[in-house]
């Protein structure tokens, strides 16, 4: 963790066996401009990591009988052209829509940045897709963007609303929540930086950060401890709902260790576990289920990633 220490954007890590931290510590600096020091109380703004509440979400109201897996998504969203007729709730969550890129159908010269309205109307007039339903598998924000709408839909509620009721308060999640600018703001929140010309320039939002199932989530480690603990047993999902979250549901090829993609949730052999980078922030939270082991690490920076030093943290305490 020494890249991490003294004045510079910094990390809070979480070391957790059998439901016990082993090492709670945070390092370097929140806020770099206002010399906040980073704790295990500060809230990173967890990018892609956010996707495993938003399938979570999905898997709650099907539990509800609220929607079904199966469900085309234009049931949900009418508005999508009738070439993506054959896409369902389940090709989402597994990355198997083919769905094209938001990122990649913002208009030239764009300044504002993009609400998940925005791509919704990008997605309905895009007849374009990279593969048909189900035959493949690219990794899609604009899936799980979409997913987060399907959330309000089926629910009622707006998304962070929903998130709140069901997911953070009922497992005391209480500092964790879905960034919008004009809702409640994240305590403690970390803000992020890139590295540029040998200094630490603030680089905290982008044009796609205002997007919200695919990543607009804050938490801290100790938020995210209680969050891992319901990933063991039926107090938050239905033994079924997690089997589906952590089950192979697409294969996944040329993305190295993974080999497949579940609901939210990334599969190396025993290993769950996902990532999450947007501009100023990288993150992960690797889990050894069997093993009853979880390494979490939020940063609040651009580099390095912090995969290969999650793994490295793991390897004393995995049994050989």
């Amino acid at each position: 963790m020494q890249p991490y220490t003294g004045k510079v954007p910094g990390a809070s890590l979480l070391v957790l066996k059998d439901g016990k931290p082993l090492l709670r510590k945070a390092y370097g600096y929140a806020d770099l401009e206002h010399g906040v020091a980073a704790t295990p109380a500060t809230n990173y703004r967890l990018a892609s990591m956010s996707k495993q509440f938003t399938a979570a979400a999905i898997l709650l109201l099907a539990e509800d009988g609220k929607l079904k897996l199966g469900d085309s998504v234009r049931r949900w969203l009418p508005s999508l052209p009738a070439s993506d007729q054959g896409i369902t709730i389940h090709h989402l969550l597994s990355h198997a829509s083919g769905l094209i890129d938001y990122e990649d159908l913002m208009p030239p010269g764009t300044t504002r940045q993009l609400n998940d309205g925005d791509v919704l109307r990008m997605l309905s007039a895009e007849t374009r897709s990279y593969f048909a339903p189900g035959t493949g598998y690219r990794y899609s924000n604009s899936g799980y963007v979409l997913l987060g709408l399907i959330v309000e839909r089926a629910s009622g509620q707006r998304l962070p609303e929903f998130l709140r009721q069901r997911i953070f308060k009922p497992l005391h999640m209480d500092h964790t929540l879905l960034r919008e600018a004009d809702g409640p703001q994240p305590a403690h929140r970390a803000y992020g930086y890139s590295q540029q010309d040998g200094r630490w320039v603030r680089t905290d939002q982008d044009l796609t950060s205002a997007t919200r199932g695919d990543g607009g989530i804050y938490s801290s480690i100790d938020d995210l401890a209680r969050w891992d603990a319901a990933l063991y047993d039926g107090r938050l999902l239905k033994d079924s709902s997690r089997a589906l979250a952590f089950a192979a549901q697409n294969q996944v090829t040329g993305e190295e260790d993974v080999d497949a993609y579940g609901y939210g949730w990334r599969i190396h052999g025993d290993v769950r576990w996902h990532s999450g980078e947007s501009i100023g922030f990288r993150n992960v939270i690797v889990r050894w289920p069997k093993q009853h082991l979880t390494v979490i690490l939020l940063s609040n920076r651009n580099d390095p990633e912090p995969y290969r030093t999650a793994m490295a943290i793991a390897r004393p305490y995995l049994a050989p």
